[in-house]
């Protein structure tokens, strides 16, 4: 070697070594409380990747850290915060999220677990991720990639930081002990930019305040929310949760949500308030849903005071399925301006039923607020998805803007029923199919009229296939994507005729499987599977297969074609009820008879239309169908059917028509 490379080289390792030994006595100083404040560049700096320096430094237990602005971003991969420390990022630094890196679903750029007194400073200061990359075909499809996980903390600040471009949230407020909430949680000038799923979902707080925050841009999956307050489950808690001053603009779904039916009667009652905040461009302005059985909806007060809801794409405020004994919701001096102007069927205040809801809707008070419309249609309108749901304890004033002078209206019940006249169903009850055999009416059926191969069904899905002992029966599903819901491998659960299971199958996300047994006994075999967010198809079956609803109607995702039901002999009357998905999602259906005549056509059917059919005498045993097309004015997407009176059983062809047997 030549001499002047060894005296170099041995100044290099003499560097080094005084580099680890300065880096030992700080380490011992930070220890021993002598250094109080410290630099992250302490730790190193590289321009290619710091990951192991800036976890050091956060590691170092340093009360205050300080990370500089060195002119080129922080490439880190995934960190973990320290209880006891805050962070500052001085004006202008950017923390990057490594490229090729976080492949885990829930790999945050910085998270915290059961941790405490932990502050993040960062006015002028940017965290930022690699959103684009994660729809790349080397990633799983996921929905948590955060900028920002708080699980079961205290004593939480986070001050003028930007989070933006993450593969999930900004700022996520989640659990990571059952029964340990996040406590004392202040968000404060804090910009949530271009995130995947929310600008901040809190799915657990108490004593959160949110201030002057900005929460803009978000666009992957749903829900696309500014923010969203959204418990998974009961034992979870949003307790005096304030947001104040804070902006949500240009969100793919509502500016602020809170979706509530995991919390029951049982749940910590809900304290919501949000006050002085506006929603400028979202899909949505402002909502709530809540769960609807008797008796067991989450209790509390939710309100938003002195809001402005703002050229929203479709509703300002919608209240969904909120049963007049649950939570108390209260908008006062608030305004819904020029909403859903492209949407002309869709009103600035929406209340809603879901399927399934057993109690009135209402409990809500709309005190002095303003809407401001140029359309011709009622302020205020109500989708009766349930069918035969009354509205109950609507109260309020409103200003009513936009055509001709500003009128004041007091919101009685005489001009609620003028704005939204309640339909009541006929009551035809569901006829129950648990335990109950069934059996083709026709034999020799073709392999191509078994399966409802084009039926898309999204969430909890049954089939009854018929079998006879010893059949080797097939069947073949896809499980496709929604939008850009992420997805995994789902069971799918087989039982016999005698109740006992028969065959288990997994479905692999966006993949065709087979799944195949041998039939031990005649009769009727259930198939249960859960596609969640996204959609399943039987694309082929071996023996006739027929889509049940047991207890509840069923859900189709975007199916355009025709589907029978069996009149049981003896049949007089009975009803179809078809129901879209809100305002926004709808279908046209037509009933039609045995002989092929249409007996009623609807179209943009939003809230729960009835199909009533009486007889002029007992039915000798027919088949029937329903026809389901695109509508005319509002998008197709999901929508149910719910036959009363009649077995609940769709099947894929005329051929394939079920009976129930003894």
């Amino acid at each position: 070697m030549h001499p002047r490379a060894l005296s170099l080289s041995v100044l290099s390792l003499a560097a080094l070594l005084l580099q680890c030994v300065c880096l030992a006595q700080v380490n011992e100083h930070v220890a021993a409380g002598k250094i109080k404040v410290a630099k992250a560049s302490w730790w190193g700096f590289d321009p290619v990747e710091s990951t192991t320096a800036l976890q050091a430094a956060i590691d170092s237990g340093a009360e205050k850290l300080i990370v500089e602005n060195m002119g080129k971003p922080w490439i880190v991969d995934r960190m973990t915060l320290a209880s006891n420390q805050e962070i500052v990022f001085e004006p202008g630094v950017e923390v990057l999220a490594k490229k090729g890196a976080f492949k885990g679903k829930t790999d945050a750029l910085f998270r915290a677990d059961l941790k405490e007194n932990i502050t993040l400073r960062g006015y002028d200061a940017t965290l930022r991720m690699q959103q684009a990359d994660y729809d790349g075909p080397e990633y799983d499809k996921a929905e948590w990639r955060h900028v920002l996980t708080f699980r079961s903390c205290t004593n939480i600040k986070v001050y003028g930081l930007t989070l933006t471009e993450s593969g999930g949230d900004g700022i996520y407020l989640g659990t990571a002990k059952a029964g340990v909430t996040n406590k004392n949680v202040h968000i404060k000038d804090v910009i949530c930019d271009k995130n995947y799923r929310q600008g901040i979902s809190v799915i657990t707080a108490e004593n959160l305040l949110i201030e002057n925050t900005i929460l803009r841009e978000t666009n992957g999956t749903a829900p696309r929310a500014g923010i969203d307050f959204e418990p998974n489950r009961p034992g979870e808690r949003l307790v005096n949760c304030v947001m104040r001053d804070c902006t949500s603009e240009n969100n793919g779904g509502y500016g602020y949500v809170l979706y509530l039916p995991p919390m029951t009667a049982e749940s910590e009652p809900v304290s919501v308030r949000i006050e002085n905040c506006t929603s400028t461009g979202d899909a949505c302005g402002a909502g709530v849903v809540t769960g609807n059985e008797e008796g067991r909806a989450v209790r509390g007060s939710i309100e938003f005071i002195d809001c402005i809801f703002a050229d929203s794409r479709s509703s300002g405020i919608t209240v969904g399925n909120k049963p007049v004994n649950g939570c108390a919701i209260r908008f006062e001096n608030c305004a819904v301006l020029n909403t859903g102007a492209e949407a002309p069927l869709v009103p600035p205040v929406l209340l809603s039923s879901r399927q399934g809801a057993s109690e009135s809707i209402g409990g809500i008070e709309f005190k002095d607020c303003v809407i401001r419309d140029s359309l011709d249609r009622n302020p205020i309108d109500y989708v009766d998805m349930a069918g035969g749901v009354p509205l109950k304890d609507i109260t309020g004033n409103l200003t009513l803007e936009g055509k001709g002078e500003p009128t004041k209206v007091t919101l009685t019940k005489e001009l609620l029923a003028k704005w939204m006249p309640i339909i009541a169903l006929r009551d035809i009850p569901r006829v129950k199919i648990k335990g109950v055999q069934f059996a083709p009416i026709l034999q020799n059926i073709p392999a191509e009229a078994c399966a409802p191969s084009r039926v898309r069904l999204r969430r909890g899905s049954l089939f009854i296939l018929h079998a006879t002992e010893g059949d080797e029966v097939s069947l073949r599903f896809a499980h496709q994507q929604v939008a850009k819901y992420s997805g995994k491998t789902i069971p799918v659960l087989i039982t016999g005729p005698s109740g006992e299971e028969v065959a288990k199958g997994s479905l692999p996300f966006k993949e065709e499987t087979d799944v195949t047994f041998t039939a031990p006994e005649t009769g009727s075999y259930r198939i249960s599977v859960n596609a969640g967010g996204n959609y399943i198809q039987l694309l082929a079956a071996s023996n006739p297969v027929n889509i049940a609803g047991q207890g509840m109607p069923i859900g189709l995702y975007a199916f355009v074609g025709e589907l029978y039901f069996a009149v049981p002999a003896g049949t007089t009357s009975f009803g179809v009820r078809v129901a879209g998905e809100g305002m926004g999602e709808s279908v046209k259906a037509a009933l039609i008879d045995s002989s092929g005549k249409v007996v009623e056509e609807a179209d943009n059917i939003t809230r729960t239309h009835q199909f009533e059919v009486d007889l002029p005498e007992p039915s000798p045993g027919s088949g029937w169908s329903l026809r389901f097309s695109r509508a005319s004015q509002i998008m197709m997407e999901d929508y149910s059917v719910d036959l009363r009176g009649v077995p609940p059983l769709l099947a894929p062809s005329r051929q394939a028509l079920m009976r129930p047997v003894k």
